[in-house]
């Protein structure tokens, strides 16, 4: 069979690597998926019948999904919820809310920040478990800042900092940075994030009820990102959750990392 709809019974592909590569539609049965990692997968639509489920973590959105019969996104929602009781101020609805959202954010990066000082800066750069190291993630969020506040919301083309970092799995667009490897100092990278955090500041500042409704226009270029057409209140609930998932990985990885704990207020 050709490449599409190839058939690969019986055979052993322990260890192989799918970069990359569209799955959709395909059959998996009587497979053996332990110790699989999926990165950046997307699941619409997917339906597990008769699987183990033993030892596994999932992170990431999740929408309408159900376990023998039980949708479990309400109880993991309330759960987060509780378990981090300022994760209810990252769903505002009004300007006082967005702006009372990023100043408890702009907080908490504070002490997390700090915690990553406590560490020699080689460690800063050091990857967990595959994953970002504390600066990329850092460039990671400029980059987020950049695509949705100052290209979505304030329609400026070419936002972009060398030292942006999109996602891994993002597209090829023009003119949009990609140096995944590059070794900027801690000062670097902190003073392109205090500007952009500034940014975010500035502009929520003076945002009104009507901004807030307001719908994205498309730009004159090949930059397909962020989408068009949409609220500017969801590019920066977008800006939200990307700051508070992010600093949760960090703290994360500063604990492995040997960073010195907060000190308790």
């Amino acid at each position: 069979m050709g490449e599409h709809g190839s058939s690969f019974a019986g055979r052993d592909l322990s260890g192989s690597r799918f970069e990359h590569v569209a799955l959709r539609g395909a059959i998996f049965q009587d497979v053996d998926m332990s110790g699989v990692q999926i990165r950046g997968g997307l699941l619409r639509g997917a339906t597990l019948r008769g699987v183990v489920l033993t030892d596994v973590e999932i992170h990431g959105a999740y929408d309408n999904v159900t376990i023998n019969g039980v949708e479990v996104g309400p109880y993991v929602q309330q759960q987060l919820d509780l378990r981090y009781p300022d994760r209810v101020m990252m769903r505002p609805t009004d300007p006082d809310g967005f702006r009372a959202a990023w100043a408890r954010l702009e907080e908490l990066w504070q002490g997390t920040l700090a915690r990553a000082r406590s560490l020699p800066e080689e460690r800063l750069h050091a990857s967990v478990d595959d994953e970002w190291s504390f600066l990329q993630t850092l460039r990671h969020l400029s980059f987020a800042t950049a695509a949705w506040l100052h290209r979505g919301v304030l329609g400026q083309p070419s936002p972009w900092s060398p030292l942006d970092l999109p996602w891994d799995e993002a597209p090829a667009m023009p003119g949009v940075p990609r140096a995944r490897e590059a070794r900027p100092s801690l000062t670097e990278v902190v003073e392109l994030r205090e500007r952009r955090t500034a940014d975010v500041r500035s502009y929520l500042a003076t945002v009104t009820v009507a901004e807030l409704g307001r719908t994205t226009s498309p730009l004159d270029d090949d930059v397909a990102f962020p989408p068009t057409g949409i609220p500017v209140s969801e590019c920066l609930r977008v800006i939200l959750d990307e700051e508070w998932e992010h600093r949760l990985y960090a703290e994360r990885d500063l604990d492995a990392l040997g960073a010195e704990p907060l000190t308790p207020r």
